[in-house]
This record gives structure tokens, sequence and C-alpha cells, in this order.
């Protein structure tokens, strides 16, 4: 009896939880070979401890009753030295999938200096959504992509370098970093991602606000005045840019709550910041 009660107790809690959490699959994306190398990505087995995180997007589908036919490409943050995998990446997937919307979210490779490894990553995860956004139910013309600090940057990275095949429809940046520039940036993002030394040709590629243009999709930023590690400066330079662009753009900056927040319910303004990225959404339907 009390194996059985043990039994019974253990499934509640596996329904409970897939009654929380999305159904998901995981997808390899470069199964043929990678296309660059940060050094240590073809040690095998892939170990997230020691940053060597495997290029892969897990996919999460909203139920046919729900589904709107838009999809968001997830980049976590962590100064292109980590992946904030959680509140930044995977937490996400429950509110966007309820909202009918396709969540795919990236871990990318860490760049240690080869700027175009996670950029290839993201590339290369916006190519295969499109591809198969008939069999997962999504408009590709719907496709936008969602970043976070670092991953902030790399999403408008995506936005603003890539063309039209592998440009989202929009973006969703969270206290993003824009810039490159060492008196505006995250001094750790710009050194992991193109050197502590790199040249201002290379801070300027990579300053997103200065690669802004007409073609650039529309945008949502949302920040905390207080944030204490990627100055607003950087939203407040790529909104502007978006603007003088005539490029649609929000910018919604709360009166505190640092960085890092994400979905964290913990955030002060969490419910706040939730509707106001909703509203937005709802004028991309």
């Amino acid at each position: 009896m009390k194996k059985l009660l043990i039994t019974l107790m253990c499934l509640c809690a596996t329904l409970a939880s897939f009654a929380q959490n999305p159904k998901s699959f995981d997808i390899d994306m470069w199964p043929n070979g990678l296309p660059n190398s940060n050094g240590i990505d073809k040690t095998q087995p892939y170990d997230n401890e020691k940053r060597n995180f495997k290029p892969s997007i897990r996919v999460y589908l909203p139920e046919d009753s729900v589904k709107n036919g838009m999809a968001i490409l997830v980049c976590p943050g962590g100064g292109y030295r980590v992946l904030s995998l959680g509140q930044e990446g995977y937490d996400w997937a429950e509110h966007f999938t309820k909202q009918g919307i396709a969540t795919i979210v990236l871990s990318y490779r860490m760049p240690m200096g080869v700027t175009e490894v996670p950029i290839s990553d993201a590339t290369e995860a916006m190519r295969l959504i499109r591809e198969n956004a008939s069999k997962w139910g999504i408009n590709p013309q719907k496709v936008g992509i969602m970043g976070s600090s670092a991953g902030g940057h790399l999403a408008s990275t995506i936005a603003t370098h890539n063309d039209e095949a592998t440009r989202p429809n929009f973006q969703i940046l969270f206290y993003p970093v824009i810039s490159m520039d060492k008196a505006v940036t995250h001094l750790d993002s710009h050194n992991c991602l193109i050197g502590e030394n790199a040249s201002k040709q290379l801070e300027d590629k990579y300053s997103n606000a200065l690669q802004v243009s007409s073609t650039t999709p529309p945008a949502i930023i949302l920040l905390s005045d207080d944030d204490f590690l990627v100055p607003p400066r950087n939203s407040a330079e790529y909104y502007l840019a978006l603007k003088n662009a005539k490029v649609k753009a929000s910018m919604h900056v709360y009166p505190s709550g640092g960085h890092g927040w994400g979905c964290g319910k913990w955030f002060k303004y969490h419910k706040e910041m939730m509707q106001d990225l909703q509203i937005w959404l709802d004028t991309l339907k």
C-alpha cells in the first residue's frame, strides 16, 4: 500500500509538472559539424559548468486551440560568458505558449573572442524556424527574436545585421547590451565577444544602434532605471536610432529592479511589465 501511495504521489507530481510546463523537443543545430569554433566546443561531452554549451534549440509549441502563428526565438543573457537559461529562457515558454505563441529557446555557444560563434548559432536558429514553419504551425512572417542583457545584444545583432531570410519580424529586448563602445557597454560582454583590444572599427560594427536602418524590425525595449550592470544609455541610443530610421519602437523604463529580472515574479513591476509586453505584441497580430 505504501509503495502504491508513493507511486500515485509521483504520478500526480508528474501530471502537475506537465500542466505547468508545455511539451517541448530539442533540436541539434549543427548535426553535420560546427561552422566555426570557440576552441572548446568540439570537446565532448558538452558541459554547461565549463561554459561549453551545446548549440541547440528547445521548441515549445502552443496547443492548436490557441496558436496564432507567432513565434519567438529566445536568446538568454549571461554576459557572453554563461547562459541564464531559467528566467531569461525556458521559464518564458509557459507564458508565451498560453498566448498562442511558439517559443524557441536558444542555447548558443560562448564566443570566447570568436565573434561569429554565437551569431552563427542564432542565425541558424532563425533559419530552422522558418524552414519548419509549416510543420510547427508558424507564420514565417511572424517570427520574432527576444534577448536579455548580452542576449539582447545577440538579438539586436541578428535584427540589424542579417538579411531578409534570417532577419526577425520583430524584436523584444530586455535591459540589452547594445553598444560596444567601452564608455557605454557592459565591459565583460565586450571583451568576451570581440576581445579586450578590439579595434574601433569592430566596436562600431557591433554597436547596434549604429547599424539600424529602415529594414530593422519593430522593437520593444524593457529595462530598469537603476540598472547597475548595463547602462540604460544602451537602450536609449537604440530607441532613438530606431525612431530616427522611422522604425516602430516602444521603450518602457521601470523605476527600479536593477538587472536580470527576466520573467521572475519577484520583480516589483512584473505585472506591469507583462501587461506592457502583451499590449505591444497585440499590435503585431
